[in-house]
């Protein structure tokens, strides 16, 4: 009995026992020689490999340049694999891990960088959504990094880029708003319609979507009845974007007034 149980488990012993002899390539190696590796694989695009390597730079080298050079890069290869919310978390790590590095800047460019872009799909690679019809909460976050950028580091070379995404975040933020609106307004939701429409005028100031939901804002005013609001939008309209396309609708449009007659 006894050897028939030590034949049944000589195999399995003999697996742990390879298995156990299987040796980690990067063992010996020293710090420059895992940040090479690794700094190789996240150029090949190979971002897991990349990440297993600084992983193990940084448990057996923890200090020193090597690592914290591999934390910062760590953002990058969880960016570009498309795990936004680690490198969202793997840059406030090094935030705060090293508040004054030379290149902390860096880190709170890519955080805004990931909020901003959501990972991508095979779906939204194939028919890509306009940026305005996602949940407004990344974008805003997005937009609160790199104003923290900016603020913090204004000279920082990364700000100007940060500047730009704002504005267009902001755009996005706007039309945003817009779509709801005109999503209550189809509704027939025409308070809730005409808010949204004072929202943007209010938040999102000089943006492509101003025009539009000052429009809103007329229309849903004219289905309430109250023709004083949509005559003081359509006015401003008018004034601020005289060849708005949204005019030759709306001028074809009665006051409720003249509905009831």
């Amino acid at each position: 009995m006894l050897k028939r149980l030590f034949i049944f488990a000589l195999p399995l012993l003999l697996t742990i026992g390879c298995s156990s002899m299987e040796e980690d390539p990067t063992a010996g190696m020293s710090a420059s020689e895992i940040y090479a590796e690794a700094k190789e694989a996240l150029d090949d695009a190979e971002y897991e490999t990349a990440l297993d390597l600084y992983s193990k730079l940084e448990a057996r080298y923890p200090y020193g340049r090597y690592a914290q050079q591999a934390q910062l890069e760590t953002i990058y290869a969880h960016y570009r694999n498309d795990e936004p919310d680690a490198a969202v978390g793997a840059a406030d790590r090094f935030i705060k891990l090293h508040p004054r590095h030379p290149n902390v800047d860096y880190a709170y460019y890519m955080r805004g960088l990931a909020s901003a872009e959501p990972p991508a799909t095979i779906i939204t690679r194939l028919f890509p959504r306009n940026p305005a019809e996602r949940s407004p909460q990344a974008a805003h976050e997005a937009f609160r990094y790199f104003r923290e950028l900016i603020s913090r580091y204004p000279n920082s070379r990364y700000s100007p880029d940060a500047h730009q995404r704002m504005l267009e975040l902001r755009d996005n933020l706007a039309q945003y708003e817009v779509n709801v609106a005109g999503y209550y307004l189809r509704r027939g939701a025409y308070l809730a319609a005409a808010n949204r429409g004072k929202y943007v005028l209010e938040h999102y100031p000089g943006t492509a979507s101003e025009p539009e939901g000052l429009a809103i804002m007329v229309e849903a005013y004219r289905a309430m009845g109250l023709d004083e609001l949509a005559a003081d939008s359509l006015r401003v309209l008018k004034l601020n974007y005289p060849q708005h396309e949204a005019l030759e609708r709306l001028s074809q449009q009665p006051l409720a007034e003249n509905n009831n007659s």
